[in-house]
């Protein structure tokens, strides 16, 4: 199956979530601390608005709406792969300690050098390069200690989950070590913040997403393939170990990327892809576009429910996606048959 019937066939659900977006994304615009009306919106874009308009809109909403909705594309993507390297739905950057080795990254580089202006860190385009560091290196990491003359998927699963538990202690302790107001600042980064809120961090991830999403639909055929049994995939000619190696390396290129501007958030990279393949089947083609979509959505929604729900107080989109996220991993888990991907 190609691209073109596979598009076709889910036609309904792709344009039913880019809606949603486009409704959550003006619905967003519109409310917060200050609401905006849509006529008012209307008119701040075509230049006629109000300095303060212009303020929150612009340097305020716009960008962190924006980066709401490529984390929740990357994060997805990044769960869809993993879940398909490992067959199994319960995968996740957030619960094989991809998120957690991308984060253990970030942290100690603040640790190391802080965020005061003038340092390293002050520029927004070096975290995503110390989280893809941390994310890769955990990749690596559970991908050896998961080989025993070919990877076991429910193996790197597990062994995935041993290193999340590794690197969250390992959290804890540079936490103790660290200045107050560093401390205060990894905290609130930890909790899944989307605290890089200025165009600067929208141009730092961009790149990667742009980069980094066409490869992984591009990788759709060898996804597809690589839920067969091992045999199948051998004799139609793919080399499955190099696939899966870097196939790994892109999930964690993906997450590394979006944890390094959007904190811990979990549970994207499981509820996205799970969705994606209730409503439109196990095909990689049709179903990676739509755990794109639907991770979009997710984060977006979840970051207006938080900036509104105790406004002017702003909940963090890692807990409120967490509230969410929970139940439904316990109903996964309580509805699941077997350790395939037929939850």
């Amino acid at each position: 199956m190609d691209w073109k019937l596979a598009l076709r066939q889910s036609k309904t659900w792709l344009a039913a979530f880019v809606f949603l977006i486009m409704a959550t994304f003006i619905l967003s615009l519109s409310t917060g601390v200050m609401p905006i009306r849509f006529s008012e919106i209307l008119n701040t874009l075509a230049g006629s608005g109000t300095p303060r308009q212009e303020l929150v809109l612009f340097q305020l909403r716009l960008p962190r709406m924006v980066i709401a909705m490529l984390i929740g594309a990357g994060l997805a993507l990044s769960g869809s792969i993993l879940q398909g390297l490992s067959r199994n739905s319960l995968a996740d950057p957030g619960i094989l300690g991809i998120n957690a080795g991308a984060g253990l990254a970030v942290v100690f580089s603040i640790y190391l050098f802080g965020q005061e202006k003038g340092s390293l860190l002050s520029e927004p385009f070096f975290l995503p390069v110390f989280a893809f560091i941390g994310a890769l290196a955990i990749a690596a990491l559970i991908y050896r200690f998961s080989w025993k003359g070919g990877i076991d998927p429910e193996r790197l699963l597990l062994v995935g989950l041993g290193f999340n538990a590794l690197c969250g202690a390992l959290l804890m302790i540079l936490q103790l070590k660290m200045d107050p107001k560093d401390f205060q600042q990894a905290a609130i980064w930890l909790t899944g913040s989307i605290w890089g809120t200025g165009w600067p961090y929208v141009w730092a991830l961009l790149p990667w997403i742009l980069i980094l999403i066409p490869a992984a639909f591009y990788k759709a055929r060898t996804m597809n393939l690589l839920q067969f049994k091992q045999e199948v995939p051998v004799a139609l000619g793919l080399k499955v170990e190099s696939e899966r190696r870097l196939l790994l390396c892109l999930s964690a290129a993906l997450a590394g990327a979006c944890v390094a501007v959007g904190g811990g958030i979990a549970f994207i990279g499981l509820l996205a892809p799970h969705l994606a393949r209730r409503l439109c089947g196990p095909n990689y083609f049709s179903s990676l576009p739509l755990s794109a979509l639907i991770g979009a959505a997710l984060v977006l929604m979840t970051d207006m429910i938080g900036k509104n729900l105790l406004a002017p107080a702003d909940i963090p989109v890692g807990i409120v996606i967490s509230v969410i996220g929970a139940p439904y991993l316990i109903f996964m888990l309580l509805t699941r048959k077997g350790s395939g991907m037929r939850v």
